[in-house]
């Protein structure tokens, strides 16, 4: 039998529409929401969340497309079956459920995302159309609006999918807007899908609405209670994210703090141990087992007691008083030290921190750096500081800082020694400083061994000056013994460059506190002692007293005047004629400088070249007597001659300066001079360095000037010197002539010496002759050269042309005219 279908037409309260719209935004947001609430949680905490979240999803879809088919009031009243309408929740529920443990995940990919998004999308679609047969009415699909709503349910679900995965991490402030805003399009897809779906639908009076059996439902009432009951679940479901997230965002932000303490905990370089009120280690990292050398097994649950049996046995007690104020609430900061488990110190820099909970101490962090190579660089500083660099002695901030300290203790009698070493400006001079540096390290090491036991601090102040502060128990005999020893180990030869050089020692002695009562006064007074010692022939000691005060306020004014000697007409020289023993002719001169002080009158030279020597001021003088030297002579050829040179003394400053060559030609230029009348006289200390000496020597005579070698025998040096250097003339000391009538010894030096200058193709001058039996022992021994009061003492110049001069003039014209 056939049965006619009637078409049935219906119309929507748009109330109802608007009021499902709302719920498909509600129940989106709540989707947002979830999944990034299930991809950060696990366990049971996930499945709880995964079930709430497919509830409360399911019924806002669910809610959403009844209370649109609610909105639909066909114009025939529609029954519908309660059983099909729960097992349209139940699918939208479960679809749910899957789709959300898909891509509720920390990171989703493609196959995921439209594996979940299918699923939602079958689940929805099921739903939907699960839902539509629980009408009791017969219903018809148009194919192109059924195929267009399934679409929309897909490209719903995987966009409301894509978008919780996207918005579940950033700003939150902004992660909301973007969930409300996203929440109104998905809202608006879901609709949408419902509403195309309704489009699809056609419905007839037929054989289903004939047998209605279902329920017949106030549609607009019910529309208006599943929608205040899903609103309602949903705004719950919210409210329950809302709190979690706050509790969560307490947690995560719990969790970050810990793990960023745990970081600073477990990579800090510095050694760390946590202790509780017990003194049970309950914490410690891996940079304390490294500091230690004990292994992590043996921190755990050890007392903290068991880790100061490491300390060292002096720092051990102090150790523990501050981590005992520090268990009182007080952060204490200290240096300590630890043997290391392989046997090694390691000094370390301790913080004690104490641990407060709710103003209660509950334990100490106990924070060590290792300061090893710290506190050895510091020691290094330190020593650097107070100790001599060149040879490693202390130097004068150390000995100023032992004297000062030794006063200050009103200790009582002590002795300072100033020693100088004599000689060593010409060995640092003629050999460099390299060979000089290592000249002062082997006087320092001589010291050092020799002074090895006693009391004394021994000091380097700086060039060859050294000194020594002898402690209050040595009496003045044992003091000079002390000096005594000085001298001696000093005087040995030292070796250097292939030769051996022998030096002295000079010692000025102060004693505390009759010499002086402070510092300053007791070293000025032991220099004063020591300067005695320079003048009356060095190689000694000598003890303060006030008269070698009244004798260095003589130097002083001594040095003053000089100076301004210098720059007057305070200045003159004297001429000590050379005289051939055989005819008595003059065959040189020597010049010799004189000081006329307005005062005091004549000053010898032995007083006042010291002085210039160790003021710098024998530049001026040197300069001064070339010149004038130089100048008289030409003066002397250019009025009749004779043609003989003169002599002039040069002093090892001067000859070792950089541009000798160039002032001493610009010195002959100026007065006219020819080089050849120009004797240079040097001393042997000046041949130290034969490679030096002999470049200068080389370039005066290649120049024209003659050498003559002054004090011949008194030196120490090699005589090897005599055959690699250009010397002209050798000068016999007068030391050795003196007693030459008595001593058979020198009068065998001096017979060598004249024997060895003859065989050197040298001449030889023997100065100092004052007797005609000197004189006769040397015209013995073939040396016709003489030089002393025997014939002329130092004369004027004006003296020295009557006497010579003219003479010899006369002479000359007298056998011209012969």
């Amino acid at each position: 039998m056939e049965h006619h279908m009637e078409h049935v037409y219906g119309t929507y309260d748009m109330v109802l529409v608007i009021f499902s719209y709302i719920v498909a935004v509600v129940a989106s947001y709540t989707v947002l929401d979830l999944v990034g609430r299930i991809s950060t949680t696990g366990g049971l905490r996930r499945l709880i969340w995964l079930i709430f979240g497919a509830v409360a999803m399911g019924m806002g879809v669910w809610s959403m497309h009844f209370v649109g088919m609610l909105a639909f009031t066909p114009s025939v009243p529609v029954a519908y079956d309660l059983i099909i309408v729960a097992l349209s929740m139940v699918v939208v529920i479960v679809a749910s459920l899957i789709a959300l443990s898909i891509v509720g995940r920390t990171e989703l990919s493609l196959k995921q995302l439209l594996s979940g998004g299918l699923l939602l999308a079958s689940g929805i679609s099921a739903m939907h159309y699960i839902g539509m047969a629980a009408m009791q009415i017969d219903i018809t699909y148009k194919p192109y609006y059924f195929i267009l709503s399934i679409v929309i349910a897909i490209v719903a679900s995987i966009t409301a999918l894509w978008l919780s995965f996207y918005f579940r991490s950033g700003n939150l402030r902004d992660i909301m807007w973007k969930k409300a805003l996203s929440a109104l399009i998905m809202g608006a897809a879901v609709a949408g899908m419902h509403y195309t779906g309704m489009m699809a639908s056609e419905f007839h009076l037929g054989d289903k609405s004939s047998k209605m059996v279902g329920v017949l439902l106030d549609q607009k009432f019910l529309a208006y209670v599943i929608a205040a009951i899903t609103l309602i679940t949903l705004g719950f479901s919210l409210f329950s994210i809302y709190i979690s997230n706050r509790f969560s965002s307490k947690e995560s932000e719990m969790l970050a703090g810990e793990k960023w303490y745990r970081s600073l905990f477990e990579n800090n370089k510095d050694g760390i141990i946590t202790v509780n009120l017990q003194s049970q280690i309950i914490g410690f990292n891996q940079a304390m087992s490294k500091l230690t050398g004990l292994p992590n097994e043996w921190f755990h649950s050890q007392s903290i007691i068991e880790v100061t049996r490491f300390i060292v046995e002096e720092e051990r007690e102090r150790t523990r008083e501050m981590f005992l104020k520090s268990l009182g609430g007080e952060m204490q900061s200290y240096e300590t030290a630890i043997t290391h488990r392989n046997g090694h110190r390691v000094d370390l820099s301790v913080i004690n921190v104490p641990v407060e909970v709710n103003g209660q101490v509950v334990g100490n962090y106990i924070i060590a750096r290792d300061i090893t190579e710290e506190k050895i660089g510091k020691e290094k500083i330190q020593h650097q500081a107070f100790h001599d660099e060149l040879t490693g002695m202390p130097n004068r901030r150390m000995f100023n800082q032992v004297l000062a300290r030794k006063i200050e203790s009103k200790s009582g009698r002590f002795a300072v020694l100033v020693i100088d070493i004599d000689r060593f400006k010409i060995i640092n001079d003629s050999l460099g400083h390299t060979y000089g540096d290592l000249f002062l390290q082997e006087v320092s090491r001589r010291l050092v061994q020799k002074l090895a036991g006693s009391k004394v601090t021994l000091a380097r102040m700086g060039g060859d000056e050294f000194t020594v502060i002898c402690d209050g128990c040595y009496d003045h005999r044992e003091i000079a013994g002390i000096a005594e020893q000085i001298i001696k180990v000093i005087a040995s030869p030292y070796r250097l460059k292939d030769n051996d050089f022998f030096v002295t020692a000079s010692i000025g002695i102060a004693i505390h506190p009759e010499d002086g009562e402070d510092a300053v006064q007791l070293l000025k007074n032991a220099d004063t002692a020591m300067y005695e010692v320079k003048k009356n022939g060095k190689n000694g000691y000598h003890f303060y007293s006030s008269e070698l005060n009244e004798q260095l306020q003589q130097k002083i004014e001594l040095e003053s005047d000089l100076r301004r000697a210098i720059t007057g007409d305070q200045l003159f020289l004297h001429y000590q004629p050379q005289i051939r023993a055989g005819d008595s002719q003059m065959i040189g001169i020597e010049a010799l400088v004189r000081w006329k002080h307005p005062t005091k009158g004549i000053i010898s030279p032995a007083a006042f070249i010291p002085i210039a020597e160790e003021t710098g001021m024998i530049f001026e003088l040197g300069s001064y007597v070339l010149r004038e030297a130089c100048r008289q002579m030409k003066e002397w050829h250019e009025a009749g001659g004779p043609l003989i040179p003169i002599s002039v003394n040069l002093s090892s400053q001067q000859f070792h300066q950089p541009d000798l060559i160039v002032f001493i030609k610009n010195i002959l230029e100026e007065s006219g001079l020819e080089p050849h009348y120009l004797e240079l006289e040097i001393t042997e200390s000046m041949m130290m360095d034969a490679t030096v000496s002999s470049g200068i020597l080389n370039e005066l005579t290649d120049f024209g000037v003659r050498i003559s070698l002054d004090d011949f025998g008194t030196g120490y040096s090699s005589l090897s010197y005599l055959k690699l250097l250009p010397i002209h003339k050798l000068k016999i000391d007068r030391s050795f002539i003196r007693d030459i009538a008595e001593n058979t010894n020198d009068r065998a030096i001096v017979a060598t010496i004249i024997s060895m200058a003859q065989h050197l193709s040298m001449d030889v001058v023997a100065e100092g002759i004052e007797t005609k039996e000197q004189l006769d022992i040397l015209t013995d021994y073939d040396c016709k050269k003489i030089q002393g009061y025997y014939y002329s003492k130092p004369l004027p110049a004006d003296e020295v042309e009557d006497s010579f001069f003219i003479p010899l003039r006369a002479l000359s014209t007298s056998n011209k005219a012969d």
